[in-house]
């Protein structure tokens, strides 16, 4: 008995955890996160409501136009089950129209606030400030080979993908929304463009490395080898097996008319 209540208590735990109810994890996100270097600049001067750069390391980097209706902005993930979760981010700045940029604490010295609940980060815009014309950025996770994030501005997105990656192929490339144009920059990298409004609720792509091709053909190359190695292998042990047999004597072929003796008695 003791070990089942042990058990019921242990699960109720992991439950209340994973589901958020403890808390765990939300209130103000530290400075060192929200103050911390970007690994590149931010692509402040973009003439896109919502600029991506996805990094090498799968962390994407992202500046969002702000035109001043809001002075919230939340960030966050659909889990697929009706539900979100608080996207997570760090290197949070903040543009003022002159140009001027604030850090996350600087953001808060001003009235403003960076925090996580369990559905969504929340930032809130520095207080008593012009928005109309501002910008935030932030870095945040992603996963490898594949981009999601919710449209959270309405607007024209744009998304560049790290070196050497390409969405052109369906099988391993796919983008979504589908009303977008690419773009190679004088580096060689693939911008993809959404020119006008996006009305979907999820921008997506999910992209694949150059070598990733040659690999895939490798690998297909060695399967159909293998295939046409073992289908060789069986015909010739079937061969052999019926050499083997024709030398006992078993298939030893016979005419059909010499054991004919016409048809049973009673029918002839």
């Amino acid at each position: 008995m003791n070990r089942r209540l042990l058990l019921a208590t242990a699960c109720l735990a992991l439950l209340a955890v994973t589901s958020g109810c403890l808390g765990i994890g939300t209130g103000p996100i530290p400075e060192d996160r929200i103050d911390s270097d970007p690994a590149a600049d931010y692509a402040w001067e973009t003439d896109r409501t919502v600029h991506v750069t996805i990094q090498e390391n799968t962390q994407f980097r992202t500046v969002m136009s702000l035109n001043g209706s809001e002075p919230t902005v939340e960030l966050f993930r659909r889990d697929g089950f009706g539900g979100t979760n608080p996207l997570p981010v760090q290197s949070v700045r903040y543009r003022y129209p002159n140009g001027t940029v604030l850090t996350g604490s600087e953001i808060r010295e001003r009235g403003g606030e960076v925090r996580q609940t369990r559905e969504e980060t929340i930032v809130e815009l520095p207080s008593g400030e012009p928005q109309n014309g501002s910008a935030l950025a932030f870095t945040s996770e992603g996963t490898p080979k594949r981009f999601t994030l919710p449209t959270y501005a309405d607007g024209t997105y744009e998304v560049v993908l790290p070196p050497n990656r390409e969405v052109e192929l369906p099988v391993f490339g796919q983008v979504s929304p589908r009303n977008y144009e690419t773009e190679r920059d004088d580096a060689g990298q693939v911008h993809i463009v959404w020119a006008e409004p996006v009305t979907a609720d999820t921008v997506s792509v999910r992209f694949y490395l150059q070598r990733d091709l040659y690999i895939f053909g490798g690998v297909a190359a060695l399967v159909v080898a293998v295939g046409i190695g073992g289908l060789l292998y069986y015909r010739r042990q079937i061969q052999r097996l019926r050499q083997r047999r024709l030398e006992m004597g078993v298939d030893v072929e016979t005419d059909d008319d010499e054991f004919d003796d016409g048809p049973p008695p009673g029918m002839r």
